[in-house]
């Protein structure tokens, strides 16, 4: 049976620190395993790449195989529908446009002591990214990493993508061609993580990875931090729906159900403002669940992490939705926008009856790779300057180094660091 909390409760507290921590934490053990799997790929290259790819995909590759070829990218990319491609295209567009609106300006001044100060962005130089497999593969995914990437400048995208069985989704292919990605390598998991990061003879190494996958590659992600950069540590997907009478129990459900059939630790909590509407909520999750395709990995997602809690009111609600700082915050009420200033915790806010969570996953022009796991309290979503890097200014003129020498000169010399001060004094023929 699924969670069923009310904030009156006198041991609240307790049960919804549960389902705020009831995600599984990465093992001893999974840590040891990608730790020996990013050694092996560390020190024998492709070699442990092709070995490991036939050991955890069933998919035996050659050194020459180890990447795709702009044909074999070209012939699956076709096999797509018309439809599907006419969707990424739009889909495409859409987030361009609105990471082209986040790119950032350089810019200098100086200030009344003529010091000039500022600020120049440059693009990574190269950029891997993680696009999942197996029990299901997102196109959607690698236009949410490559684009923000295209937008800033990125000159090399290398993408890595698990084929178990040797089985490629066509849309994923189409994805990667409509957003210009044409280094792909069919391999996945921590091993693709270590030789994104290490490099190997076919794979070069690249400056930041990007991209959810499963708990060996987060973990992954997490050893190679420092080496090279990361986006984030992303855990199964969430979210919160806060729904006030106004709201559609079977709107509310489906949309808890949508994060439910992610499967792996997903995780669903509906808050609402009465018994009534907790009951029908539940009753349309179970009724909707008779008809779904996925149904068993859905229920099976409700059952373990999903949550209905009752609240007196609103601002209660919104008291939760900053404890949890979900992955994805809908607020299913009649007036969102008087809600939205009291939301300081969230990866993404959809604002209204009329805003599903998986218009963001796809179309809707924002970034689906968000933060999880209580991770939104201090972390953001994906976005374009992911992509760059801010590097200072600084310039004085000797007039400006005479005014600012002094103080200079007094902290070096405070921090026993003489050379530091000499460094100034030298040109101030002190």
């Amino acid at each position: 049976m699924v969670a069923r909390l009310d904030a009156n409760d006198s041991e609240f507290a307790q049960k919804f620190a549960a389902v705020l921590h009831g995600e599984n934490q990465t093992s001893a053990k999974v840590q040891k395993i990608v730790f020996d799997i990013l050694a092996d790929v560390k020190e024998r290259g492709d070699e442990a790449l092709i070995e490991l790819t036939e050991k955890f995909d069933r998919l035996p590759l050659t050194q020459e195989a180890l990447r795709f070829s702009p044909d074999q990218i070209e012939h699956e990319a076709n096999k797509a529908s018309p439809e599907v491609l006419d969707a990424l295209k739009f889909a495409h567009d859409r987030i361009r446009s609105h990471h082209l609106k986040q790119l950032p300006q350089d810019h200098i001044y100086t200030d009344e002591q003529g010091v000039s100060l500022g600020t120049r962005w440059t693009p990574v130089d190269a950029v891997g990214i993680y696009v999942p497999g197996g029990l299901a593969s997102y196109p959607s995914s690698v236009l949410m990493n490559a684009v923000p990437a295209k937008v800033a400048g990125v000159p090399r995208i290398a993408m890595v993508v698990p084929t178990p069985n040797g089985e490629i989704n066509p849309a994923v292919m189409a994805a990667a061609r409509v957003a210009g990605v044409n280094e792909i390598y069919p391999i996945g998991g921590a091993q693709a993580i270590g030789a994104l990061a290490y490099g190997t003879k076919t794979v070069q190494p690249v400056f930041k990875i990007v991209g959810p996958g499963n708990a060996f590659v987060a973990e992954a992600k997490r050893q190679v931090f420092g080496t090279v950069g990361i986006d984030m540590i992303a855990g199964p997907s969430e979210i919160m729906v806060i729904a006030d009478a106004s709201a559609n129990p079977a709107w509310v459900a489906v949309d808890l159900l949508a994060q439910a059939e992610h499967g792996a630790g997903a995780k669903s909590v509906a808050v609402v403002l009465s018994d009534e509407m907790a009951e029908a909520v539940e009753a349309e999750v179970e009724r909707q669940l008779e008809t779904l395709a996925r149904s068993e990995i859905a229920r099976q997602g409700w059952e373990e992490l999903g949550a209905i809690i009752t609240v007196p009111h609103l601002g209660r609600a919104l008291e939760l939705a900053n404890m949890m700082a979900p992955e994805h915050l809908e607020l299913a009420v009649d007036n969102p926008d008087e809600l939205l200033p009291l939301v300081r915790n969230a990866g993404a806010v959809f604002l209204g009856h009329h805003t599903p969570e998986a218009i963001g996953d796809y179309v809707g022009g924002s970034n689906h790779v968000l933060p999880t796991a209580q991770t939104a309290k201090f972390a953001s979503g994906l976005g374009t300057m992911d992509f760059m890097k801010r590097t200072s200014l600084l310039n004085c003129t000797p007039g400006a180094l005479a005014q600012l020498g002094g103080a200079t000169v007094t902290l070096a010399e405070a921090e026993n660091l003489p050379a530091h001060a000499r460094s100034v004094s030298i040109r101030l023929n002190r």
